[in-house]
C-alpha cells in the first residue's frame, strides 16, 4: 500500500529535488497531497523557482498513478523512510536516501553485507584478486555488495553468483535503465538467483555524473566494511572510501604493484593507515569471526548469553524487547551478542527490531 507520504517522495525523486529540501518539507508540511505541495507557501520558501517550475510542468496526475502501477507490474518495490522494510543501516545516515526502488530480496540488507569495489579498468592482477576475494567472501556467508559498473564491480557480482552466494547491486540509474547496458543480463541474473537490485532513482532515470558518488554513499552505508581490490587515486572508489570513513565502517585494501597507477589508492590507504592491509580473504573472514565454509557453520561455540538468545529463538522470531526482558542481559551486552550471532550467520535481523534463527 502506497501512502500519501510515499507518493510525495516518489514525486520528489522524479524531479531531482535535493534530500535536504525534502526533509524540510517533511517537517513543515501537514498535507502531503501533491496538489497541496504544489500550492503551499512552505514549498515556495523551501524550493527554488526552477525546482517549483520543474514540479508544476512535469506533474500529470494520471501519468503519475500509471507510473506507480507500472512499477508494481515490473516487480519493482518502493521502500521509503516511512516503511518498516527500510534498511536500519541507512536510517541514521546524515544524507540518507529517502526512497529506494528495489527488485529482488530486500531482506539481504538485514544480513552481514560487505562491499567489494575498485577500478573500472582492472589489470590482470586486479581481476584475479577481485574474483578470488569475492568468491571466498561469498562462500563464508557474506552478502557481497557492489555498484554494477564495469571492472571490479562486475567481477565481484559474477564471482559471487558463481560461488552460489548472494549479491546486492546498488546502481546509479533507474532499475529500467541499467547502466552500463552491457550489464543488463548480469542484473537480471542477480535477481533470478535471489539477489537484490536497488536505486534511489525512479525506474526510467538515466545515470548522470553526480549520481555515481551518491550511489557510493549507499554502498558504504549498507555494509559493515568495504574491500578495495585495485584502484587509482582518481578512481570513483575514493568516494566510497570517504563515506566508509565518515560512517565508521571497516576498510580493507589489497596491496599492489608500486609501479602501477591502478594500485596507487590501495597502497596509499594502507601506507597512511586508512585501510587494513589484506592479502587473503580468510583474514577478513577471521576479522568478523565468520566461518570459512558453509560446512563448518554449526561448529560455533556459544557463551551463556548467546545460548540463551538462540534458545529463545528456536520456537519463533522474537523482538529485541522480549529478548531483553527474558534474558535479563544488559542492553549493551545484548546488542553485542546479537551482532556477533548475526555475523556468525546463526541469527537474522528482521525489520522492526525482530530476530529469528538463520
Amino acid at each position: 500500500m502506497i501512502s500519501i507520504k510515499d507518493k510525495f517522495l516518489i514525486f520528489m525523486s522524479m524531479y531531482e529535488i535535493p534530500n535536504k529540501k525534502q526533509e524540510i518539507l517533511l517537517e513543515q508540511l501537514d498535507n502531503f497531497s501533491i496538489d497541496n505541495v504544489l500550492c503551499n507557501p512552505i514549498t515556495y520558501l523551501t524550493l527554488s523557482a526552477e525546482e517549483i517550475k520543474r514540479l508544476k510542468d512535469g506533474y500529470d496526475a494520471f501519468q503519475f498513478e500509471n507510473m506507480i502501477e507500472n512499477m508494481f507490474k515490473s516487480d519493482i518495490k518502493i521502500v521509503t523512510v516511512f516503511s518498516d522494510e527500510y534498511p536500519s543501516s541507512l536510517i541514521n545516515l546524515p544524507d540518507r536516501p529517502l526512497i529506494l526502488y528495489t527488485k529482488g530480496d530486500l531482506t539481504l540488507l538485514n544480513k552481514h553485507c560487505f562491499a567489494v569495489v575498485g577500478t573500472r579498468m582492472p589489470s590482470s592482477y586486479g581481476k584475479i584478486v577481485t574474483e578470488k576475494f569475492a568468491k571466498k567472501l561469498a562462500e563464508s556467508g557474506l552478502v557481497i555488495v557492489s555498484g554494477l559498473c564495469y571492472g571490479v564491480d562486475q567481477i565481484a557480482h559474477k564471482a559471487t553468483l558463481d560461488a552460489g552466494g548472494k549479491t546486492v547491486a546498488i546502481i546509479a540509474s533507474g532499475l529500467s535503465r541499467i547502466y552500463p547496458s552491457v550489464n543488463l543480463n548480469l542484473a537480471n541474473e542477480i535477481v533470478e538467483k535471489g539477489g537484490l537490485l536497488m536505486s534511489e532513482y525512479p525506474p526510467s532515470f538515466e545515470a548522470k555524473k553526480y549520481t555515481f558518488p551518491r550511489r557510493n554513499r549507499i554502498v558504504a552505508g549498507v555494509c559493515d566494511g568495504i574491500l578495495i581490490t585495485e584502484a587509482g587515486m582518481k578512481s570513483g572508489t575514493l568516494h566510497t572510501k570517504e563515506f566508509a570513513l565518515e560512517y565508521g565502517k571497516d576498510i580493507f585494501a589489497v596491496p599492489g604493484n608500486i609501479n602501477s597507477s591502478k594500485s596507487e589508492l590501495t597502497n596509499h590507504l594502507i601506507k597512511t593507515g586508512q585501510a587494513e592491509c589484506t592479502t587473503s580473504a580468510d583474514e577478513i573472514v577471521e576479522f568478523y569471526g565468520l566461518k570459512k565454509s558453509r560446512e563448518s557453520s554449526q561448529l560455533v561455540t556459544l557463551n551463556f548469553e548467546e545460548q540463551q538468545i538462540v534458545d529463545l529463538l528456536k520456537e519463533e522470531q522474537q523482538s529485541f524487547d522480549f529478548l531483553a526482558e527474558k534474558t535479563k542481559i544488559p542492553i549493551n551486552i545484548l546488542n553485542s551478542c546479537l551482532t556477533t550471532l548475526e555475523i556468525r550467520g546463526l541469527i537474522r535481523k528482521l525489520p522492526a527490531q525482530m530476530y529469528c534463527l538463520a
